[in-house]
């Protein structure tokens, strides 16, 4: 074999391997860096790892505990207040004169409970709502950095088999050069190339074990957690455009950021109603019992005629109403802040409709663009690629081309792989951005 027809074998190898890695998505499992970040048997798919961050995330389950807070001040809220009892002891020093007294007082809380009962009610439904934005957030982060992580492990891919294959060809090229049958100045053009694809593979290992350990976060595993995934770049694209999420008239109403702006306008509004019964009449009743003891020093005779010291025991009951009228302070105060409050609630109402609606539209269109680029390349660009590098590698066979000319056309073959890459993750971001403006949890 001469040295051309080689050198033209050996990328032909190289084109091969690339192009059958770059569409399968699977790992290299002789050697390379991406196996260790996959594992199609037991590894966490995109559902999966929804699911465990729904359930372990620690700020998610800290949010869901402000649930619980507001239905105790519902429950409050509706208790009506207690009766307030007193007792008092009155004692002559060195005599034997004493009063005792026992008083109840208890408010009627008129017009207020219901005032109350409602804004705690309001302000349940605000927070779980909350909650619900906040489960609908995280859910959107983790198919974003899954999706990030996924991509990051079919770009390491690539390289893995890049350098494996330019390793072997390298190998065999400096066998040629000790025997003499090659110039050494193809062997160190290729010993250049060639460290040039691991110092980029090191780097996009990088990349995947920041992403894989941003992911870890958001499952609320540590870092130094295991965290296998299982699902490819490509087949997570291929399911989200099967099942194309469809914006309707409703995508908007039933966001959850946008629900929890109604909630917060109605708990404006049942602020106002609470403020205005407060400031109405109240009524309190109360009642007293008093048994007094008393005496004076002067002698008296009793009904025996015998003398006896003066005294007489009292016993005296009381009932009684308080009436609370509200002549200066009506709580006037109190209305004009929540009626403004209630103002605010409605134009935050209007700011979170309009970015529903611009959110959703946004993402429809670069969620169709993305697709379209996808369509594109699979219309024969890199089938096309593939071919102008079989070709420039038969005119170097011929002796019509050089090995940079190789060299600049692989270059070429792998930036459209990477660019490939690229129009799949943007087609995926594309979609996942779509679901979360649409509001999907799952």
């Amino acid at each position: 074999m001469t040295k051309r027809l080689w050198i033209a074998t050996a990328c032909g190898v190289l084109t091969w391997s690339v192009n059958v890695r770059a569409q399968s998505g699977a790992p290299n499992p002789r050697e390379g860096l991406a196996a260790q970040y996959v594992n199609t048997e037991t590894g966490v798919t995109l559902d999966d790892a929804i699911t465990r961050a729904l359930e372990q995330e620690p700020t998610l389950r800290a949010t869901r505990t402000a649930v619980d807070v507001a239905r105790g001040v519902q429950l409050q809220a509706g208790l009506r207040p207690n009766p307030t009892v007193s007792f008092m002891q009155l004692q002559e020093p060195g005599g034997t004169d004493s009063q005792s007294r026992v008083e109840i007082e208890w408010p009627l809380d008129l017009f207020r409970k219901a005032g109350r009962v409602a804004v705690a009610e309001q302000e349940r439904q605000a927070t779980e709502q909350s909650v619900s934005h906040r489960e609908r957030m995280l859910a959107a982060d983790v198919r974003m950095k899954y999706g990030e992580a996924v991509a990051a492990v079919r770009d390491l891919s690539v390289s893995d088999d890049l350098v494996a294959t330019t390793t072997r060809q390298y190998d065999l090229l400096r066998a040629r050069v000790d025997q003499g049958g090659t110039p050494p100045l193809e062997r160190n053009m290729l010993e250049v190339e060639l460290r040039r694809l691991e110092a980029g593979r090191l780097l996009e290992a990088g990349h995947v074990d920041r992403a894989v350990i941003e992911l870890k976060r958001l499952l609320g595993l540590s870092a130094n957690a295991p965290l296998q995934l299982r699902d490819t770049l490509e087949r997570l694209v291929a399911r989200e455009g099967a099942m194309p999420p469809r914006p309707d008239t409703t995508a908007v109403a039933i966001r959850p950021d946008v629900r929890e702006a109604e909630a917060r306008m109605r708990v404006a509004d049942a602020l106002i109603d609470r403020a205005r019964r407060e400031g109405r009449v109240d009524l309190s009743l109360f009642g007293s019992y008093m048994r007094m003891d008393a005496g004076f020093p002067q002698l008296g005779r009793n009904a025996q005629g015998e003398l006896t010291r003066v005294r007489g025991l009292f016993h005296d009951f009381s009932v009684g109403a308080a009436l609370a009228v509200p002549l200066r302070n009506r709580n006037q105060g109190e209305v004009a802040s929540a009626q403004a409050e209630r103002a605010g609630a409605a134009a935050r109402l209007d700011a979170a409709r309009l970015t529903a609606e611009a959110e959703i539209a946004a993402a429809a269109a670069r969620d169709e663009r993305a697709r379209s680029a996808i369509a594109v390349y699979g219309g024969g660009a890199r089938d096309l690629a593939r071919q102008n590098l079989d070709v420039v590698t038969q005119t170097y066979e011929l002796g019509r081309a050089t090995l940079f000319d190789v060299l600049a056309e692989q270059r070429r073959y792998l930036d459209l792989e990477h660019a490939y890459g690229n129009a799949l993750r943007e087609a995926y971001e594309a979609r996942a951005a779509l679901r979360r403006a649409l509001g999907d949890v799952r």
